[in-house]
Parts: structure tokens; C-alpha cells; sequence
């Protein structure tokens, strides 16, 4: 596995672009002699283990990479300038790859069938929609999703019923006024200036409209405006994400957010523009990833088993985002967090960091954890699609 990870974080693509990744997945399932689905969704291979028939139940892993120059300097660094593997898909990708050799070979003992979803584009792109769109899961019962975590020890997981990553959404404004000279003022329409109060006005939507036991985030983290000391531009750009744990709470964050930018410009005697992404993205806003709370017994049992129930920790939510959210629409879904942090070495780099590495210790671990969740998965749930009332799904 170390050097089919190694291989994949040479040549790191971006969403939409895994030919490469995708390509090398291909041939590793031909080896086994394992069938599967491509294109899905541009370059997402879904492989197939199993009787062919239902219970069904999907294990996915993202392919995307980053598009950030990778600062570490060791022998399989990235060889494609401005792309890198910061975020760990290179493991997920590896893991699923491991979690299908360990199914293969112990086909007679799967009760169902397992669907391997390679997916592209989950750094934004909505790749988990558009697998989604393609129709391949719509008889599957149940999906499952990990993430490697530097900040977990290894062999160790980490989860949560309910709630455990935000749903988020991405806005961009112009504010427009008249543009001058910085010693005259009073001959211009001060673009900076309105957009100062519309950042100090955004903040007001958490700290005084929402509920303080209903975690949310805005946040302004590109301000872009002027290029001289002495003059005062006719526009300026701002941008950032907001962050909550419900549909509801996002869509009302939408709403007060364009609200208040107009608004604030208005004031000022300026005009504004928000563009929250709808035309540009297949998703413009990624809901909050809500585990299956029934799921969550299934998968503390299994990790619990194999690792040891101490090695299971309740965690927190954290405002982070993943589109695997949008599987959970549609799908029971449970996602986790795998610990890779050698408590002997030095501490792992966060995730999106052009620093980040991995401990290649990880990949039995997610392999193992993958087969094990989905081949128990099946044991369970087979019995209830052989009882005389059951109204069994169609073939894959």
C-alpha cells in the first residue's frame, strides 16, 4: 500500500482531473479481478465486491488534491507545480484500494454486495453530487466515509452521532462607490469605508442573531482594494465562508449576509453586488455532515472490536466541512476520523498545510476499518433480505 500512496502523492491532481489517480485505481482492480463502473462523474470509478446482490452497502474515498505548492522535501514529493496532496486523499484513496484486496479475498463470507466509490472533487467541487446525479448508489442501504487526523494518535478513531462537521457556504461581494483623490474626500464615495462597516456588521449575525448553543462561523478572509496610499478606488472585493450545523441555519446565514452587505453599502451611499457561487459550483452550499445514529452503534462496535473500546473517542464537531454530507441526504451515512499521530515523534502538520505529512502507519488501519465496517455491515443487515416480507432491489 506504502507505494501505491507513494505513487499517487507524486502526481497529485484537482478535482475533476484525477485521470491519473483514476487510471492507476483501474489497473490495481484489474489485478484483483474486480469489477467495476468508469467514468462516474468525469473520473470516479465505483468498483463492485460481493454477490451482486442486496444488501448493498458503499465505502468511499476522495481522489482530489490541493492547489498549493508542496514544501516538503523528501524523495516522493509532488512533481506537478502547484498541486499536493495536503489533505490526506492519497491515503483515502490507497485505504479503499487495501479495503478491496481484504474483500476479495474473503468473498465467500460477504453476505451482500460492497460498492468501492473512488470520487472526485471533494475539495469544493460537489464530486459526491454528482455521483450522487449518476445513479450508482440508489439501491445502497448504508455509506461510509473516513478521514486521516494528525492530531489523533494512531490507532486510535474518533466520532460522533449526530452533528460532527458544519455545513458551509462561500460568498463573494463588490462594493462599488466613486473612486478619488485621498486628500478630497469629500469628491468621492468611499468604497473601503463601507466595506469596513460590512465586516464589522457580519459579525453582529453570530454574536447577536444567532442561537449561542447553535455554533456558527462568518468569516471575511479576502479584502482586496486600492493599489496607491493617495487614492481612494471606486471598488473593493471581500470574500468568505459561513459555517453552521443545520440547513436552516445556512440558508437564513445566506440570506442575512446579502442583507447586510447591500444594506451597509447602501448606507455609505455605495452599491453592492454578492455572489454566493450558484452558477459557478455544482454545490454552492454543503450541508452539515449528520451521522446516522443507528450507524454510530454499528461502527463503535467494530472499531471498538479491532481496536479496542478505549481507542473509540466521542468527539467534538468541529466547523470544518465535507461534502460526503451530501451522501447522508439521501443514504445513512456515518463518517470518522483515523488517528496517525506517532506519539514518539514530532507533531504531524495540519491538514491543508504545505507541510503536511503522513504517517504511512495509517493505511492498515483505514484498509482494515473500511472492510470491517462494510463486510459486519452486511452480516447484519443480510437477514432481513431473506425474510418472506422482505421486497428485495433490483441486481447492480
Amino acid at each position: 500500500m506504502v507505494g501505491i500512496r507513494r505513487e499517487i502523492h507524486e502526481n497529485p491532481e484537482l478535482g475533476y482531473e484525477e485521470f491519473e489517480t483514476s487510471k492507476l485505481i483501474r489497473q490495481e482492480l484489474n489485478k484483483m479481478g474486480i469489477p467495476y463502473k468508469y467514468p462516474v462523474s468525469v473520473t470516479g470509478v465505483v468498483g463492485f465486491v460481493g454477490t451482486g446482490k442486496p444488501p448493498f452497502v458503499a465505502i468511499r474515498a476522495d481522489m482530489d488534491a490541493l492547489s498549493m505548492q508542496e514544501l516538503v522535501e523528501w524523495e516522493h514529493k509532488s512533481k506537478n507545480r502547484g498541486k499536493m496532496h495536503a489533505c490526506g486523499h492519497d491515503s483515502h484513496v490507497t485505504m479503499l484500494l487495501g479495503a478491496a484486496k481484504i474483500l476479495k479475498e474473503h468473498l465467500e463470507k460477504l453476505k451482500g454486495t460492497v460498492l468501492l466509490v473512488f470520487q472526485p472533487a471533494e475539495e469544493g467541487g460537489g464530486g459526491a453530487r454528482k455521483i450522487l446525479d449518476a445513479g450508482v448508489l440508489d439501491n445502497v442501504d448504508a455509506i461510509f466515509g473516513l478521514h486521516v487526523e494528525p492530531g489523533l494518535p494512531i490507532g486510535t478513531v474518533a466520532s460522533r452521532p449526530g452533528p460532527l462537521l458544519a455545513g458551509c457556504g462561500y460568498f463573494d461581494a463588490v462594493i462599488t462607490g466613486k473612486g478619488g483623490h485621498a486628500a478630497i474626500p469629500q469628491h468621492s464615495i468611499d468604497p473601503i469605508l463601507a466595506a469596513s462597516n460590512v465586516i464589522v456588521s457580519l459579525q453582529h449575525l453570530v454574536s447577536r442573531e444567532a442561537d449561542p448553543l447553535d455554533s456558527q462561523v462568518v468569516t471575511v478572509a479576502k479584502f482586496q482594494g486600492g493599489g496607491a496610499f493617495n487614492v481612494i478606488p471606486d471598488s473593493v472585493t471581500l470574500g468568505g465562508t459561513f459555517r453552521a450545523f443545520s440547513r436552516e441555519g445556512l440558508t437564513r446565514l445566506k440570506q442575512r449576509i446579502e442583507e447586510v452587505i447591500k444594506g451597509q453599502a447602501g448606507v455609505m451611499r455605495c452599491s453592492a453586488i454578492v455572489d454566493f457561487f450558484e452558477n459557478e459550483k455544482p454545490v454552492s452550499l454543503f450541508p452539515p455532515t449528520i451521522n446516522d445514529k443507528d450507524l454510530h452503534e454499528h461502527v463503535q462496535k467494530v472499531a471498538g472490536g479491532m481496536l479496542g473500546l478505549d481507542k473509540f473517542k466521542d468527539m467534538q464537531p468541529l466547523m470544518g466541512s465535507e461534502d460526503f454530507a451530501l451522501y447522508q441526504e439521501v443514504i445513512p451515512g456515518y463518517f470518522l476520523l483515523v488517528g496517525m499521530q506517532d506519539e514518539t515523534s514530532p507533531p504531524l502538520k495540519s491538514l491543508h498545510s504545505p507541510y503536511f505529512t503522513l504517517n504511512e502507519d495509517v493505511l492498515p488501519y483505514g484498509a482494515a476499518l473500511h472492510a470491517s465496517l462494510a463486510a459486519m455491515y452486511l452480516l447484519k443487515a443480510e437477514p432481513k433480505f431473506h425474510s418472506p416480507e422482505a421486497n428485495l432491489l433490483d441486481e447492480l
